[in-house]
């Protein structure tokens, strides 16, 4: 088969929704995963409107289940080709650590990390066997430093790194490209409906009560600088042109000179940072 196909997981929103649209745009047969597919009406709608009918097929995905996973298996041998996967789907946990029951930690890693295993171990024998293909696995700010309050999503970012690191190793062989994609913040739900905060940690008569407020006054006010979504869909419509992308591309305002930054102060000197980043926001 000569048409071009590629997998987005997390489609219904976001980062996914508008990425399905950029690849369909340029060509490719685009496989826009999601749990509810009735969330994907929007999509095909969008997709109406740039004439890109056809172009879009949603399809049923539970990145967490054997089952769901399956069916994908099934769906792409029966296509028989994937030219790109796009990792993309995800949440954003917090709270913090004494208040996180481990359930929720694990509950971040099945979407975050095994979820993204999952999918990808479901195009490997495709794309092993084409000598092609480009895997793009959306990490974040957060798998580059650890924040206060975030530790389940920084955690789950941070092993999607280094899961990344022996992926790409391992697939260069064979000529797949993996690419990791590191978003600051964007206008996207993950921090709004799709932050899950504990329930502990909203708790009033939590001894974490007072760092809870400087969190959410740091994160209403960074709001006003997020980044446009789309910046990341087009980015990854021209990371799938090129023969030979970088591996990291952090991406969003203030990112590179952050993460730039605190890989060459001292721990000490970071902290301090950190510490009066959260102050500040706090109104008097």
């Amino acid at each position: 088969m000569t048409m071009k196909t590629a997998v987005v997981t997390g489609s219904s929103s976001g980062f996914g929704f508008l990425t399905a649209l950029e690849l369909a745009k340029e060509g490719y047969t685009v496989l826009a995963t999601m749990r509810n597919l009735t969330k994907g009406n929007a999509l095909l709608k969008q997709a109406e409107e740039n004439a890109l009918e056809g172009s879009i097929i949603l399809q049923e995905l539970d990145v967490t289940s054997e089952g769901s996973i399956s069916k994908l298996k099934d769906v792409l041998l029966e296509i028989g080709r994937v030219d790109v996967l796009v990792n993309n789907a995800g949440f954003a946990g917090a709270g913090f650590i004494e208040e996180i029951p481990i359930s929720e930690y694990k509950a971040q890693f099945d979407t975050n990390v095994f979820g993204m295993i999952s999918v990808t171990q479901a195009v490997l024998p495709l794309m092993r066997k084409q000598k092609s293909g480009t895997i793009i696995n959306m990490s974040s700010i957060s798998g580059r430093m650890g924040f206060p309050g975030l530790s389940p999503y920084a955690a789950s970012k941070y092993a999607v790194e280094g899961w990344s690191e022996c992926l790409r190793l391992e697939m260069n062989p064979f000529g797949v490209k993996v690419v990791l994609l590191e978003p600051g913040s964007f206008q996207t739900n993950i921090w709004s409906s799709g932050k899950q905060v504990t329930e502990m940690s909203q708790r009033p008569d939590s001894p974490y009560a007072d760092e809870m407020k400087k969190l959410e006054a740091y994160t209403e006010k960074s709001a006003e600088t997020y980044g446009d979504p789309l910046e990341i869909a087009k980015s990854i419509a021209t990371i799938v042109r090129k023969k030979d992308p970088r591996f990291r591309y952090p991406i969003g305002k203030g990112v590179k000179l952050t993460i730039w930054l605190k890989d060459r102060i001292s721990w000490k000197l970071w902290e301090t940072i950190v510490k009066k980043m959260l102050n500040k926001a706090v109104p008097k």
